[in-house]
């Protein structure tokens, strides 16, 4: 009862703050420069991440880019030096740590003190539990969410004495929600998630607020690792779509994107509606991509 007290206490607060958000809905929000920033990009080889340097180039950010394919790794690199950026390839195995962190201590000697890390590298299975074999279920949670610990590790630090940097953490839907035939992914994405939370929270508690945090879900991207991916919440992503509206939300310091925006509501939605009505409400999602199942083989 005294907790209920409390909480009506603070509806007058609830009220004024309501109101402030829905203000600012209406008023452009200011982007922040992010000239002569030096930006390290996991995964940049291709996809997400390769379209992420290319926008920070055109923004004179000097660009670090880690990728396990050199030659990918280079031909992003090459492009963002085109567009008048200097940048700097590595050929980095996010699935590992010691790799991350010698792959650190190299880029903090020869180029400076990263200040916008973008953890974008990542891997998915589409296969049930029983077909996910042993070691992709380990390398699942090492690119997607270990991977964001050790490089995390490494450059915050500095970022924390300047009390100045920014975090970006590319999770997925399927990290606000469960997903058949993606159960590694779906658990290495909700840790994603978890992280960027939790990571918010431990630097509002100790007084770092000039480092920024945002955290990218989208709904299925058009990057060919997911084949034949289909949901009628809308048609899947262009890569371009989503890299501008990630920009967006790293430039006005946005700290949760969805694509589409309703998975937002979808993911309010999930923790009110009954569990029957949610079982519907997923039937007409209707999500289907290729996927190899294993149970009934190893049932037989």
């Amino acid at each position: 009862m005294k907790f209920f007290l409390q909480c009506l206490q603070l509806l007058p607060l609830l009220i004024i703050f309501s109101l402030e958000s829905l203000l600012k809905l209406f008023i452009p929000k200011k982007r922040k420069s992010v000239t002569g920033e030096i930006v390290l990009i996991t995964g940049a080889g291709h996809g997400i991440g390769r379209l992420t340097a290319y926008e920070f180039a055109k923004l004179k950010s000097k660009l670090v880019l880690w990728d396990i394919n050199k030659h990918g790794i280079e031909d992003t690199a090459a492009e963002c030096r085109r567009l008048g950026a200097k940048a700097h390839a590595f050929v980095v195995d996010c699935s590992n740590r010691e790799d991350i962190y010698s792959s650190a201590k190299k880029v903090k000697a020869e180029i400076g003190d990263v200040s916008i890390l973008v953890n974008n590298a990542g891997v998915v299975y589409t296969s049930d539990l029983f077909a996910t074999q042993d070691p992709q279920i380990e390398k699942t949670f090492e690119v997607n969410i270990l991977a964001h610990f050790w490089t995390t590790k490494a450059f915050l630090p500095m970022m924390m004495k300047n009390n100045h940097g920014h975090i970006v953490t590319v999770a997925s839907a399927a990290g606000h929600t469960g997903v058949p035939f993606l159960l590694a992914y779906c658990s290495s994405k909700f840790a994603a998630v978890g992280f960027h939370k939790a990571l918010t929270e431990e630097l509002a508690a100790l007084e770092r607020t000039g480092i920024k945090t945002t955290c990218l879900c989208p709904n299925f991207i058009n990057t060919g690792f997911i084949k034949n991916a289909s949901t009628s919440l809308g048609p899947i992503l262009e890569p371009e779509e989503v890299v501008d509206k990630l920009m967006d939300g790293i430039l006005t310091e946005q700290k949760m994107i969805f694509i589409p925006s309703s998975i937002s509501l979808l993911t309010v939605l999930e923790r009110i509606l009954p569990e029957r009505f949610l079982a519907f409400l997923k039937r007409k999602i209707d999500i289907r991509f290729d996927a190899v199942v294993g149970y009934k083989t190893k049932g037989q």
